[in-house]
């Protein structure tokens, strides 16, 4: 969607195929990041997003037993904040601002199914509509379909994989008037929970072991609820309101990257090239950095006609040294952190070294501040207003 907007900004015919009949479902990343919020400010469009309904998160807290510590402040950052949004709002809103322009086309109910190819170059689309098949011929094909990805799949991109050893279960809780409003990440005993304040509910998030979801599920509901109001003690008398494991919906968690991005006439972006980990909650802001990048270096080779494989190959030269950087943060806290406190359900509430520095002294904080709400190298809109 980003892509579209930002292509069709630039006076190029763009149609983006989105395979459900809208866009309310259950995203979970409901995270609009300083960076992105930065690129609607270039686009002349942050004021009228913001007033949207949205929650604004301008620090971030960990939990370790009773101690509370914060660990990440984003007044430094030109928005000094997190923009807590369904995503659903915020891609409405892209296409409202994307439809300004006569070059766009949004395609509800398009599933894409297959690739055109001649003599070894992607051409185009198959798609499934509520009127049948259609083929769409392009100079250029990408894909941003996510984790799953058809197109990737279709294209016979080669996937690395970098092992993720958790999982996390999503599940909402409503929030009283007298519960504390932080955002934050809650370590206790085996045990990790991230709490998102959105306003009248707790949005919330159980790592667990990967697989161990049926382990849970034999346990019991109940056991299950007890144990997420020993962490949430302040809404323990609300666990009712998981009436079923239908109210808990399993992120299986991967960490991977794509070898090669592109094909002759197709590239990959977002998840789609590089699925995140959800440490950080950073996914969204990879995928958008992604947009802005594919824009810049694809506007006029697109107004010029079919992108060449070197113009294409320029998108993962830009963005592949910050997915890399990324994931590794990923991967070293999955492994070095996540995993150790999930294998010690007896372990000590020690806050850990890291963790006191940072509450010692504010200036670090604005390590991981940067890094979760900028970024390695950040992109600016250069491609141009038509």
């Amino acid at each position: 969607m980003m892509l579209g907007l930002l292509l069709a900004r630039a006076g190029i015919e763009v149609l983006v195929l989105e395979k459900h009949r809208d866009f309310l479902r259950d995203f979970r990343g409901d995270t609009i990041h300083p960076s992105t919020l930065q690129v609607l400010h270039e686009l002349g469009m942050v004021d009228e997003f913001l007033k949207l309904p949205h929650q604004e998160v301008r620090e971030l807290r960990a939990q370790f037993g009773e101690t509370r510590i914060p660990i990440a402040d984003f007044s430094g950052l030109p928005f000094p904040f997190i923009a807590m949004i369904p995503q659903w709002d915020f891609l409405d809103f892209i296409a409202r601002q994307a439809a300004r322009y006569p070059g766009f086309t949004l395609t509800r109910q398009g599933e894409v199914v297959g690739l055109l190819e001649e003599d070894g170059e992607v051409r185009g689309v198959e798609a499934d509509t509520p009127k049948g098949r259609i083929r769409v011929r392009a100079d250029a094909v990408v894909g941003a379909d996510g984790r799953h990805s058809t197109v990737r799949d279709k294209a016979h991109l080669e996937v690395i994989d970098l092992g993720a050893p958790i999982d996390a279960l999503w599940f909402r809780v409503s929030r009283g008037p007298s519960d504390p409003a932080d955002t934050m990440g809650r370590f206790d005993r085996g045990s990790i929970l991230v709490m998102l304040n959105r306003g009248d509910y707790w949005q919330c998030a159980f790592v667990i072991p990967k697989g161990s979801l049926e382990i849970l599920q034999k346990n019991g509901l109940e056991a299950f609820r007890s144990r997420i109001g020993a962490l949430l003690p302040f809404a323990a008398d609300r666990m009712g309101e998981l009436a079923s494991w239908d109210d808990v919906k399993l992120l299986t968690v991967q960490v991977n990257r794509l070898k090669e991005w592109c094909r002759p006439g197709l590239l990959c972006i977002g998840d789609a090239a590089h699925a995140m980990s959800p440490v950080g909650g950073v996914g969204i802001n990879l995928a958008i950095q992604d947009a802005v990048a594919t824009a810049n270096l694809l506007f006029q080779p697109l107004r010029a006609g079919r992108p060449s494989l070197e113009a294409l190959r320029k998108v993962q030269a830009r963005r592949e040294f910050p997915t890399r950087m990324t994931q590794g943060f990923q991967v070293l806290v999955q492994n070095a952190i996540l995993q150790r406190v999930l294998a010690d359900p007896g372990g000590s509430r020690q806050v850990p070294f890291a963790a006191r520095m940072l509450g010692r002294f504010p200036v670090l904080r604005r390590i991981p501040a940067r890094m979760i709400g900028v970024g390695v190298r950040p992109e600016h809109v250069r491609s141009p207003a038509a």
